[in-house]
């Protein structure tokens, strides 16, 4: 395995995580390369610094390391299939995958690519659009020692923190956990909150004051910038692999129905319609 610094790096996905992301590779003056299926986003993408791919082929032919951002399982499975565009890059390539899917997809893509001298390791992120904005996102990464090592520099261009789960696919379990507690927090505030006004409190007042407490959490600390967009593909790989595992997992379940309910709004202090 060749063990040279990465220099240049290429993006798959300029959507809401990975536009911010080239920007901040660019600006830790890494060469960078992006190509997504909308090619309206090669104006935003140029306007960061970095270059457009005109596919994932040429991409992959000219990159060091490549940080996969796309939103669905199958279309990892398609980028790095036999005969897939990443498939193409040169031996001694690190393949990262962010977008959150199922960790036994990363395990069964590392070894199948192993074979081609590509290195595939899974880096999810955590903390959502406004750390990706700030460049303080959590990355959680999961592969060899050595390969995160190389890889180290290209996630710190816009995570604060680094964390290195174990092998290939731990961080996809290491955001699955991350991501059943966030949900859980964020249905007990809803709750929480909704009991206090009915009973005539000042719920900003108090929000603030459980930040202070036992009750402190993320959801509620960020409370009304938060929608459920992004929740519910989230959910159903968790609920596959609780599956998978043999394991129940009742209150994920209830969370999960009652975050389906939440997802068209935003979280407003004042959960029935008036102000607080």
């Amino acid at each position: 395995m060749t063990k040279t610094a990465v220099k240049t790096v290429g993006v798959v996905g300029a959507g809401r995580m990975g536009t911010p992301i080239i920007g901040h590779l660019v600006r830790k003056g890494f060469a960078t390369r992006a190509c997504d299926l909308d090619a309206s986003r090669a104006g935003a993408v140029k306007k960061l610094g970095a270059q457009w791919a005109a596919s994932p082929e040429s991409l992959a032919a000219e990159s060091d390391a490549i940080l996969v951002c796309v939103g669905f399982d199958r279309e990892v499975k398609e980028l790095l299939a036999k005969g897939g565009p990443l498939r193409r890059a040169r031996p001694g390539t690190i393949v990262a995958i962010l977008s959150t899917i199922h960790p036994n997809t990363v395990q069964k893509l590392a070894k199948e690519c192993a074979s081609a001298g590509l290195h595939v390791v899974d880096s999810t992120v955590c903390r959502g659009g406004e750390a990706a904005d700030s460049g303080t996102l959590l990355s959680f990464v999961g592969g060899s020692a050595e390969v995160v090592a190389r890889l180290t520099p290209v996630l710190r261009a816009y995570s604060s923190d680094v964390v290195h789960t174990g092998g290939a696919g731990t961080a996809q379990v290491a955001k699955a956990a991350n991501n059943l507690i966030l949900w859980a927090c964020l249905v007990a505030d809803h709750e929480g909150l909704a009991l206090a006004q009915r009973y005539g409190a000042d719920v900003g007042v108090l929000r603030r004051a459980l930040m202070l407490s036992s009750g402190a959490n993320g959801p509620l600390e960020k409370w009304g910038t938060q929608t459920m967009a992004w929740a519910d593909d989230d959910m159903a790989i968790v609920a596959d692999m609780a599956a998978d595992a043999g394991i129940a997992l009742p209150q994920a379940e209830v969370n999960r129905e009652i975050c389906r309910e939440l997802k068209p709004r935003r979280y407003e202090l004042d959960l029935y319609g008036r102000k607080t």
